[in-house]
């Protein structure tokens, strides 16, 4: 191709016009990734470097390369066929393997959202702001941010929320690690044939690959009119957005090794138990950042988990969907969208409410339609007649 180019005269675009076309392009990769990230996944890697110290740093390099496949072949998918993933489902393996993949995600998406809400309740209170307030406020911004945004403003936001992780970055280095131990950790892997190992190298593992999150990539790559010609750039933007989550993930167990684990703290249940125990321990600030990154997380994760399940559910089942349509003309969409924020946040705000036994049978469902989902990927993204060369 590049041969045939040179003899017609055609000319490689410049590095400018490349850099162009990538910006306009960037964000459903880094973002997506990135959401990996949320009070779940923040709790799942405070309690790993909390209970095992550096044990589990060079898991993270063989989870990011898994995550950068997955979430390449969904990109590659929506760019070559203009559709997204549960539109592919549906047309290749029918509507009953589909209906059973939007129940699963339904539920999990929604125990989920729970789980954001119950960050946002945990982590408010360690930033001076109640609970009873912080909840209610929360649900109100993530319903506006998409009823009155259009899918440019709030992927913009969605990008600065991204930036706000780097606060663990800073959280991890604040709580003075032994650079020689990271390293050796990282590179060199210890493993541990003990229950309690296993279950969080499973954890961990579980925590970075989810189903919604490809079904939300892909559709987001199909919302934004990336074309086939664009590869690339998403590709590019595949690969930052799992690194740069990875990264972030990398200075959790950090910061919760040497702040918790090296001081004799090994047992933490979430996110905000890590952060109010770095306190004492690594000092206020590297506590302040780390709540600010759990509020930010949860915050962030609460406004992409409801708007992923309502575009899922819309595009197997032939709804309108999309951030840029009118509620008049996307009912189905906003409706599904505001009944999951207004479930999610009313759990937490119920006495007594079983929140640890909710993210955990989120994670059980999620961990059933996982399977099925990559199988469903796999087939369709080595369908030559769908996908081409």
């Amino acid at each position: 191709m590049e041969s045939a180019g040179r003899k017609r005269g055609l000319k490689r675009p410049s590095r400018r016009r490349s850099l162009i076309v990538f910006l306009s392009i960037v964000g459903p990769g880094i973002i997506t990734a990135n959401l990996d990230n949320d009070a779940g996944g923040i709790g799942t890697y405070s309690q790993a470097g909390a209970q095992f110290g550096y044990g589990f740093l060079w898991l993270l390099i063989p989870v990011t390369l898994c995550l950068i496949v997955v979430q390449e072949i969904c990109v590659r998918m929506g760019v070559v066929t203009g559709k997204g993933l549960a539109d592919l489902i549906r047309e290749r393996f029918g509507v009953r393997i589909t209906l059973f993949i939007m129940i699963g995600l339904v539920l999990t998406n929604l125990f989920t959202t729970v789980a954001e809400f119950a960050g946002i309740a945990w982590s408010a209170p360690l930033l001076g702001v109640n609970s009873f307030i912080a909840v209610p406020a929360a649900a109100a911004i993530v319903a506006l941010l998409v009823l009155r945004g259009n899918y440019k403003r709030v992927e913009k936001i969605f990008l600065w929320a991204c930036a706000v992780y780097f606060a663990y970055i800073l959280a991890g280095i604040l709580a003075r690690p032994h650079w020689h131990d990271v390293v050796s950790a990282t590179f060199v892997p210890h493993v541990d044939w003990s229950k309690a190992y296993l279950l969080m190298f499973l954890g961990v593992v579980g925590t970075t690959i989810t189903p919604w999150m490809q079904f939300y990539i892909q559709s987001s790559v199909v919302e934004k009119g990336v074309k086939a010609h664009e590869l690339r750039f998403s590709q590019i933007d595949v690969v930052t957005g799992c690194l740069i989550t990875d990264i972030v993930a990398y200075f959790i167990i950090v910061a919760c090794a040497a702040g918790l684990f090296l001081h004799g703290v090994t047992s933490i249940s979430t996110g905000a138990d890590a952060a109010a125990a770095l306190a004492p321990l690594a000092g206020k600030y590297a506590a302040i950042l780390f709540a600010v990154g759990l509020l930010n997380a949860s915050l962030f994760a609460a406004s992409v988990l409801p708007l992923s399940t309502s575009y899922t559910v819309c595009e197997a089942l032939g709804f309108e969907s999309g951030v840029g349509r009118s509620l008049r003309d996307a009912p189905v969409f906003y409706g599904l969208y505001f009944t999951l924020i207004i479930l999610g946040a009313l759990a937490v705000m119920l006495p007594h409410a079983p929140l640890f036994g909710i993210i955990f049978y989120s994670q059980v469902i999620s961990g059933m339609v996982l399977p099925v989902i990559v199988v469903a990927m796999l087939l369709v993204v080595n369908d030559t007649a769908l996908m081409g060369k």
